[in-house]
């Protein structure tokens, strides 16, 4: 019964995963228009930040979504499969739970920042 469960959701994922897609692409906002120089200083600033997120998860979207009316050049890192960015993920923050936001500082101390309306909040405080 439970790989029954298991794989309804599994098929569902699979064919929601297009849709969600595309509705990302349809709603996401154009980005805010800076002067060249302020934005080579925030690009410069987003090089300290990460996103790791999952592709189709509603909460990483409205992330993403912000990231781009805030037109920061913020590297997302896909976390959904084992691998190497997976187990970065949980050696830093602790756990594999997404979006998580990483900022890193010029000493190489890193914050790993979860929750997508404190990401929000934060990306808005610093960038907006």
């Amino acid at each position: 019964m439970k790989s029954l469960v298991r794989l309804f959701f599994k098929t569902l994922r699979i064919l929601l995963a297009p849709l969600i897609l595309i509705w990302e692409f349809i709603t996401t906002p154009k980005g805010m228009v800076r002067s060249a120089d302020d934005q080579r200083r925030v690009d410069a600033e987003c090089r300290n930040l990460a996103l790791y997120q999952f592709k189709t998860c509603p909460f990483c979207m409205k992330v993403r979504r912000e990231i781009s009316r805030l037109s920061l050049n913020v590297p997302l890192l896909d976390a959904q499969r084992d691998g190497p960015i997976r187990a970065d993920l949980i050696r830093g923050g602790g756990k594999a739970v997404v979006p998580c936001l990483q900022i890193s500082d010029g000493q190489g101390n890193s914050e790993w920042m979860y929750e997508s309306a404190d990401i929000i909040q934060y990306l808005n405080t610093r960038f907006g």
